[in-house]
Parts: structure tokens; sequence; C-alpha cells
């Protein structure tokens, strides 16, 4: 059987497993490919399943890939095989994330780390108490009374009407209908003061579908700064395949964040620091028509 239809047979019986069995053959999967080995208190810790259960899960992934485990009695422990083939679909970012800070569901302290690793602190870090108001809103398509602090203005009321979340890589912003100004922009979830839920509810032209910024997708091409010393290594951290562009599509309220984040030289010359700015924007004028430009480190608008 050729490995095309090994791996077919697998999507099949993936799809015929209920999810929580999917998760834990998952995490199976994950332990073996990103730590070697994996053993039934491992799964008894995470999951909180009885001794009898981690052992039949064992056995399921052993029936879905019994080309990916094999068993060590010495250390009584599971090892991946040499032949070993992930059957799961593993995101990098959930992956890394894993590794770094554990897993955890929002309640307590979510498990340790699996390996050794320090990350930037966040030192924005929004009240829950007003976050959840914002996060009931927006999946619920409600309104909210709230103060919110301007750098501009000061304290003021508003009435908004959230939608969606953004992480700017620095501090998060919930991307609202604004009542008072009658537009849709960002607000930072930090500048909240006393959120409270009303009845009302979102009318059709206070919806995501009538913001232009947010349903504008704008295609960022981005190379080697030019002033790179070594630009190939440049593209080898971005994963620039044969002098090709890192084309990201991002929606145009949150393009200046993407751009201010990455350290990303705006200027149609390229004339900023090169020992500061290893990514060029290839096009500076993908951005005209874009709010949030500003943010994008040497952009001007065209003339």
């Amino acid at each position: 059987m050729s490995t095309a239809e090994i791996l077919t047979m697998n999507e099949l019986h993936l799809q015929a497993l209920n999810q929580t069995l999917r998760e834990r053959l998952a995490f199976i999967e994950f332990r073996l490919w990103f730590l070697g080995d994996v053993r039934r208190p491992d799964l008894i810790d995470r999951f909180g399943i009885a001794p009898a259960v981690a052992t039949r899960d064992l056995g399921a992934y052993r029936e879905l890939a019994p080309g990916n485990i094999a068993f060590e009695g010495r250390r009584k422990t599971y090892i991946p095989t040499p032949t070993f083939r992930p059957v799961f679909e593993h995101d990098p970012e959930r992956v890394l994330s894993a590794l770094s800070r554990g897993f955890g569901e929002g309640i307590g302290k979510a498990s340790g780390g699996f390996l050794t690793c320090e990350f930037p602190l966040r030192l924005n870090r929004p009240p829950l108490e007003v976050l959840a108001v914002i996060t009931r809103a927006i999946h619920q398509q409600r309104v909210v009374r709230l103060i919110y602090h301007s750098l501009n203005k000061g304290p003021s009321e508003r009435v908004i009407v959230p939608y969606a979340l953004v992480d700017s890589g620095l501090r998060w912003h919930a991307r609202v209908y604004d009542r008072v100004s009658r537009e849709f922009r960002d607000l930072v979830i930090t500048r909240m003061e006393a959120p409270e839920l009303l009845e009302d509810r979102a009318a059709p032209d206070e919806c995501a579908d009538r913001d232009i910024q947010w349903n504008r997708i704008v295609r960022l091409a981005l190379v080697p700064h030019p002033g790179q010393p070594r630009p190939e290594i440049v593209a080898r951290d971005f994963g620039m395949a044969n002098g090709d562009a890192l084309t990201l599509n991002v929606r145009a309220a949150i393009a200046g964040y993407v751009l201010q984040q990455w350290g990303v030289d705006c200027s149609p010359d390229h004339s900023l620091d090169s020992s500061r700015y290893r990514l060029w924007l290839k096009d500076p004028l993908v951005l005209y028509g874009v709010e949030n430009a500003l943010l994008a480190p040497g952009y001007r608008v065209p003339a």
C-alpha cells in the first residue's frame, strides 16, 4: 500500500472518531513528535482520565498509525519510530505555545510548559471584568455603554458596537462601531472603564460588513531590506524561497499594526537604518487609503 493510500485511510479513521478522543490522540502524537515519548501518566495528568482509558487511547493511536509508535520496555514508555509521519495537523503557533506555556482552558493555571522557554512579557493586560463584557457583546451582537479614556480628549462616555478583537502585538483592541463619532475604529481595551451591556442590538449599518477598512484586504510584499549585508539570511529567517517576497494578505484595519510590530521599513526609498529594520515593504503605495498606515515605520503619504 502506498503512503498516499495510508494517509487517506487515516483521514477516514479520524473523521469517524469523536472530538474528545481526537484531542487525546492528537496529544499522544504531539508528545511523540515534539518530545520523543509518551506514557500513560501523561494522558492521565493532562485529561484526568482513568488508567484504563489511557491504555485504550494508546492502543487506539497504535491502530490509527501503527508505523508511528513503538513501546520501549526498559523505560515503559512509547517512542516515535524512525518512519514517524504525523496524521494530525499541528499548527506551528499552537505547538510553540504548548511547548513554552503548556495547555490550559482558562480555568486556574495552565499546565507548565514542556521546555524551558523565555519570551517577551506582555505589559498590557486587559482587565478580565472589562474583557468579558466586550466579548459577550461581540458574541451576542449587543451594544455597550462605557467610559473611554482617550489620549486626545480624556475620559468620555461612548456607546459602541464591538464585533472583533485585535491583537496589535503590543496591546489588545476591540474593533467597534462608535455611535458617538459615527465611524468604525479601534479602541484599546485597557482604556475602557465601567462597560455596561445594553439590551440594544447592532443595527445593519453598524456591523462588520459595513466597515470598509475591515473588509479591504491589503497585499503586503516584504523583502530583505536592501541595506542588509546578508539578505539571504533574512530570507531564510522569514521563509522566502528562491528570492520570492514574503507576501501577506491582511485587513487594512490591522496593516499598520503588522508593519509596526515586525519593524518593516515602509519608506519608498528604504531610507531607514537597516541595522534596525530587516525587512522592506516593496511597494508602499499599497498602503494608500489605509487609515492606520501612519503606524508603519517610514511611511509617507504619496503627494
